[in-house]
């Protein structure tokens, strides 16, 4: 097996060496977006065991895809640095991976819209994170026409106006669980309040995102992408500790801990007014809550939008779905359109 090279870098040599002179003076762009922990830098040598290799996206007019394919199938080799150029891993038999199609083509496949023609807030909150990451995160290797760096410009990050209604929702997310972590360890369950812990975690985790205003991965590289955050130095210690405690005390210490460097994170963005960032006991109850309500309230109050402003803090889809069947399909998370804006009525 020939040594590991990163496949971000992989691919960027594959396009210079192999692709660009097979597609020539054809306008373009070329890239490696969508599926794939190589994709956003994740990958490591255990990657190359499952739909790993070199690969591509060629995006041109419509009148020139059939030409560039044709050129680029026989420019192939057989290897590319060591590598099989054409392979297939479980069901998806052995191929090659180098897709030429239009942008709008490819972008209507994988966030289930073409942002070319507009992004509506129906469609923000309907296209999971790691969609749009898989677009403004991969890496772009050329783009003669600048249509697809135009559309990462626009997918960069939420309208302001949205971006404070997710924020909402996710404190809303927190505090609808918040006190559980306590009460479930009054009556004795342990286990439950460590499910409940890890719960209240991952959404401060989710929380940092968006306070960073940066995209969220699925659950397999959150926390890897968490760790790159600047609030992750402080929040991230405690989150740990309070993974770790086997007893209730030192489980609440470290979310406490976390929630008020949340907190002040998120005050520092000067978004709303300031919300005071101490704990206190839930409603007189022995348990020590940031009281989540306080700060959705204050983005609420915030949101000029008013179709914004009226939605009940359901969330965007990452919020109120959990299938990674919908996650990873842009189509399937379109189909829920109808189901988020029922939630109005």
């Amino acid at each position: 097996m020939p040594d590991f090279l990163p496949g971000r870098e992989l691919n960027a040599a594959f396009y210079g060496e192999v692709v660009a002179p097979a597609v020539g003076e054809v306008p373009h762009a070329a890239g490696l977006l969508g599926w794939g922990s190589d994709v956003l830098g994740y990958d490591t040598a255990r990657s190359t065991d499952h739909g790993w290799g070199p690969r591509l996206q060629v995006f041109v007019d419509a009148a020139a895809v059939d030409d560039v394919k044709v050129r680029v199938l026989a420019a192939l080799p057989e290897e590319f640095r060591g590598w099989p150029v054409r392979y297939g891993w479980d069901a998806v038999v052995p191929s090659d991976h180098v897709e030429v199609t239009t942008l709008g083509q490819w972008l209507r496949w994988r966030l289930g819209f073409d942002p070319t023609a507009g992004i509506t807030t129906a469609d923000w909150l309907t296209t999971p994170q790691q969609l749009i990451l898989e677009i403004v995160g991969g890496r772009v290797v050329h783009d003669g026409p600048g249509e697809l760096t135009r559309v990462r410009e626009s997918l960069a990050w939420y309208p302001d106006e949205v971006w404070l209604w997710l924020l909402a929702c996710q404190w809303r997310r927190i505090e609808q669980e918040e006190a559980f972590v306590g009460r479930t360890a009054e009556v004795g369950d342990e286990l439950g309040s460590r499910i409940v812990a890890a719960r209240v975690a991952r959404e401060l985790v989710r929380l940092c995102f968006l306070i960073e205003r940066t995209y969220a991965p699925y659950s397999k590289w959150l926390g890897t992408a968490f760790a790159q955050l600047t609030c992750a130095a402080e929040v991230g210690p405690a989150l740990e500790r309070a993974l770790a405690a086997t007893d209730y005390p030192t489980r609440e210490a470290g979310l406490v801990g976390a929630y008020g460097a949340v907190a002040r994170q998120f005050n520092e963005l000067a978004v709303t007014d300031p919300v005071d960032p101490t704990v206190r006991s839930f409603h007189g109850r022995p348990f020590l809550v940031v009281h989540a309500e306080r700060f959705s309230a204050a983005c609420v109050a915030a949101i000029t939008d008013a179709d914004l402003r009226a939605r009940p803090l359901t969330g965007a889809i990452d919020q109120f779905v959990d299938s990674t069947d919908i996650l990873s399909h842009g189509a399937r998370a379109k189909d829920l359109l109808d189901v988020v804006e029922a939630f109005r009525t």
